[in-house]
């Protein structure tokens, strides 16, 4: 055990929020860590992201005059999360991520602000609340980082133009055609993204703000990242984790770290075999956003060595459409504009479309699993949705004809053509779309309440009344587009304390291993509470890691009873409808 090639305090891998927030943590408290990463790009998952970070009570609130508390918030998760995940795994988020937060403002570069408008996932629940505890950070301009900045991931998706923006400027980028006031807003996008182009200056935004700031803080604190280096096998002296081998440029490495290794390599979204072991069916990696490296082998060499997991069968939904010219895209705002419904093969609505994302999922497969086949659902919008609203990042009223030629978008003059090219029953569509469009007039939609959430309205458009959620689906020709369960990642993985160390199956601490993120089972349980509910406990529970392996944690490695008592999943149940396999 003492044929190491590299020595170090902590370990850690994978070089997304939670693994970068880790190792940082650890530099300032006076340990040396190194970070693992076994793609080319560093910033995994994240990067690719929208960014957003809850986290409930934080000091932007109090500063801007947002009241919160622990009580409230703790109120919200007990409405949200419930008993789903150990409550000391849910103290420790609560009482650590407004910790966190604060700890990494102190930074130059670690720069947070309060999403505005952003709501919880469900404020109208008791605890909720309409802004504030989503968070994000701003644009970062990437000549900072040098060449480091060509090492962060690459969005896989292309905005139109190029164009670079956080999560707020996106959506008002977005509704420009629909809702003019928005063009002052625009037009400092622009301006921006043109001086870009005029003057060769990169920016970072959204996930890639996030992860571009805490790159050039551990390069700042002198912490390596070694990209291309895979973990191949965790070792362990007496049951307790003291190292790594990795496989760098084509040589087997051992690493020993004498303060612990931190598992946040992401999860499993990109290993069929696994989901189709562990998920439900029908399941394919060609649905999911996430990043190309979350294969999940890291959770695998938790599990082999003996760690406990739990919400394997469970992910963090998105649902998303294959365009022919793009990669996998994710729905967020569309759900939200006016003028468009998702049905089954039955011809039936069965959810709120404006719902959060994970709902939505979870209502496909509800319904699927049901007997009515909605995996895929077809979303339906008329000419006007087409022409008003981005659908897949594609300009409106742009259709592009391969879209058509490889039926990616079907394209009818009536409704009852449409259904009859989907396969559906005219009579049934047709009836749905008419029974829609009263509600649309009306502004209420009785049967899935869409609209009537401050989240559902975050994304849609202001200018339409009474309701901004509904329109009528009226104005020839019609078009559809099949809609699949897709996901952000998985929420399954490792089980943890409320220290984030890695626990056995008989619910004992596996020493010197830790995780978070995606590589660790989510202390939100099968639910979504806010924007940011991944990054928030993922960087909340690296910095748990860290603080605890560097002694300053107030825990003291105590197991928490009843962790392993909590493995059920319940998901949203969707309506009846005639469809059968």
């Amino acid at each position: 055990m003492t044929n190491w090639d590299e020595r170090t305090d902590l370990l850690v891998v994978g070089s997304g929020a939670a693994g970068m927030t880790a190792a940082l943590t650890a530099k300032l408290e006076g340990l040396e860590s190194i970070v693992l990463e076994k793609c080319e790009y560093y910033g995994g998952s994240t990067a690719i992201s929208g960014g957003g970070i809850w986290v409930p009570n934080n000091h932007l609130m109090a500063e801007a005059g947002v009241e919160d508390s622990i009580e409230n918030a703790r109120l919200y998760m007990n409405n949200t999360v419930g008993a789903r995940t150990p409550r000391a795994n849910q103290e420790a988020f609560l009482t650590r991520a407004p910790e966190m937060l604060q700890y990494l403002s102190r930074l130059p570069h670690m720069q947070f602000r309060i999403m505005r408008g952003f709501s919880d996932y469900y404020p109208e629940r008791p605890g909720g609340m309409d802004e504030g505890r989503g968070i994000d950070t701003p644009i970062f301009r990437g000549r900072r980082l040098g060449r480091l900045f060509h090492q962060l991931r690459p969005h896989p998706i292309k905005t139109p133009f190029d164009l670079v923006f956080s999560t707020v400027e996106i959506k008002k980028i977005f509704l420009l055609a629909a809702h003019p006031p928005y063009l002052v807003d625009a037009f400092k996008v622009l301006a921006r993204n043109l001086y870009n182009k005029v003057f060769g200056v990169r920016h970072a935004g959204s996930g890639a703000a996030l992860i571009a700031r805490l790159r050039i803080s551990l390069r700042e604190q002198g912490v390596p990242v070694w990209l291309n280096t895979p973990v191949k096998e965790i070792v362990f002296d007496n049951g307790s984790a003291i190292g790594v081998e990795v496989e760098k440029e084509g040589k087997r490495l051992r690493i020993r770290a004498t303060k612990g290794v931190v598992l946040a390599a992401g999860g499993f979204p990109h290993n069929q075999a696994m989901r189709e072991k562990y998920q439900k069916h029908p399941v394919n990696t060609r649905w999911t956003v996430a990043s190309p490296g979350n294969t999940g082998e890291v959770i695998e060499m938790g599990i082999n060595a003996g760690a406990a997991v739990d919400l394997m069968d469970d992910n963090w939904g998105m649902p998303t459409v294959l365009p022919p010219d793009k990669s996998t895209f994710p729905l967020v705002m569309e759900r939200s504009y006016p003028g468009a419904i998702m049905v089954n093969a039955a011809g039936r609505r069965f959810t709120n479309e404006a719902a959060p994302y994970l709902d939505v999922v979870h209502a496909m497969y509800e319904e699927d699993s049901e007997g009515c086949v909605s995996i895929p659902s077809f979303w339906i919008m008329d000419k006007r949705f087409h022409n008003r609203y981005f659908l897949a990042g594609h300009i409106p009223g742009i259709l592009p004809s391969k879209h058509l030629e490889t039926g990616y978008i079907i394209k009818a003059d009536t409704i009852a053509e449409l259904a009859e090219k989907t396969g559906i029953d005219p009579s049934v569509l047709v009836d749905t779309v008419k029974g829609f469009n009263d509600f649309a007039r009306s502004g209420k939609d009785p049967d899935f309440k869409r609209g009537d959430s401050a989240y559902d309205r975050f994304y849609s458009d202001p200018s339409v009344k009474p309701n901004p959620c509904l329109a009528p689906i009226e104005k020839s020709p019609f078009l559809a587009v099949k809609v699949f369960p897709g996901d952000i990642g998985t929420k399954g993985g490792l089980l943890t304390n409320e220290n984030a160390q890695v626990l056995d199956e008989n619910g004992a601490i596996i020493e010197g291993l830790y995780a978070a993120g995606n590589t660790s089972a989510s202390v939100m349980g099968n639910t979504y509470p806010g924007p940011g509910s991944t990054l928030g406990p993922a960087m909340t529970f690296g910095y748990i890691a860290a603080m605890h392996a560097a002694g300053r944690s107030k825990g003291g490695g105590t197991t928490t009873s009843g962790l392993l008592g909590h493995r059920s999943s319940k998901f949203l149940r969707g309506t009846p409808c005639d469809a059968t396999r």
